[in-house]
């Protein structure tokens, strides 16, 4: 067997037993077969709607992606990040970690418009919609090797919380310490992550994100951080843009690369990678050479983050609109 048949063949071992392995532990309420009699079209048509918005704009695929990111880590999978104000409630769209910043929910509209009309009624959930839109976004700008099943079945909030939105968000600030810790309180360890923080591989991000980071860090490659203040300037610009890493619409994992080199956007996301040894170094020098690793990876720390306190059963509703609850 040729070394390139070979490597494939064990990134495709690794898959299933990663799949093997991580299912059984989610929530057994979540299935990837949830929606294959009550709407067989459904994951079909999200795909397609997620394609589309992708060719008219690629940076879309980072902000859905990270748009399911945000609404697990508060609160639980459940779509409240899509929640618009009301009098009962402050939202979370404008918490610090997301106002101005999350993107896309105009394409989640669609998503549900066309799933909902090929169901013939509203039985695809918000939060399920997240969840597989953000999959289907991977894959279409990473490749088939980045697909996973998504377990389905998760049902949408009634509120959201502007408070459980600051407290629970990782900001792009925080040290290694703080970003373990906070991983751990939602059920995921050092490997998940760096996993998901591989995340970062697509996308752009505002200069108000990571300025301080390019005038006063010191684990920063020098040069990098001297184009950087081009784009960014001390005063002014906040909403100037750059990209996370050199292939911004590639999924690949040039984000564990750049670490290497000191060329992390983020502080936080070079706190991953310190030169120390330690066991995040090691799991970033894996990814970044290794890309049938991060592959094997990605897909079982997607779905531990996915089945973070789902809404199942009778517990929350399916929405007809995703910004507000039923009824309201």
């Amino acid at each position: 067997m040729a070394a390139s048949h070979f490597q494939y063949f064990l990134f495709l071992v690794l898959v299933t037993l990663a799949t093997l392995i991580v299912i059984p532990t989610t929530h057994a309420k979540l299935s990837p077969n949830y929606y294959n009699k009550v709407c067989p079209k459904a994951l079909t048509i999200i795909r397609s709607v997620v394609k589309k918005a992708i060719i008219r704009e690629n940076r879309i695929g980072a902000s859905l992606l990270r748009l399911h990111f945000h609404d697990c880590f508060v609160n639980g999978c459940d779509a409240s990040i899509l929640l618009d104000d009301t009098p009962s409630f402050l939202g979370e769209k404008t918490a610090f970690p997301n106002n101005n910043s999350l993107r896309g929910f105009d394409v989640v509209d669609e998503i549900k418009a066309a799933v909902d009309k090929a169901c013939k009624r509203p039985v695809v959930s918000c939060a399920d919609v997240l969840a597989v839109a953000a999959r289907d976004s991977v894959t279409i700008l990473g490749g088939q090797q980045y697909w996973y099943q998504v377990l389905l079945g998760r049902r949408d909030a009634r509120n959201a919380s502007w408070d459980a939105a600051n407290n629970n968000l990782p900001p792009p600030f925080f040290n290694f310490t703080q970003l373990v810790a906070l991983f751990q309180a939602h059920g995921l360890n050092l490997k998940d992550l760096v996993v998901l923080s591989g995340g970062h591989t697509i996308g752009a991000t505002h200069c108000g994100v990571f300025r301080d980071r390019i005038y006063n860090d010191t684990n920063i490659d020098p040069i990098f951080a001297a184009n950087l203040r081009n784009i960014c300037p001390k005063v002014g610009g906040d909403t100037n843009l750059a990209p996370l890493d050199s292939t911004p619409n590639r999924f690949d994992t040039v984000f564990y690369t750049s670490l290497m080199s000191k060329k992390g956007l983020f502080h936080s996301d070079q706190e991953l990678f310190k030169g120390n040894g330690s066991a995040s170094d090691k799991l970033v020098q894996l990814y970044s050479r290794n890309p049938y690793a991060f592959a094997a990876a990605f897909g079982p720390s997607m779905i531990k983050m996915g089945n973070i306190n789902p809404l199942t059963g009778i517990n929350g509703e399916i929405r007809s609109s995703c910004r507000k609850v039923n009824n309201f």
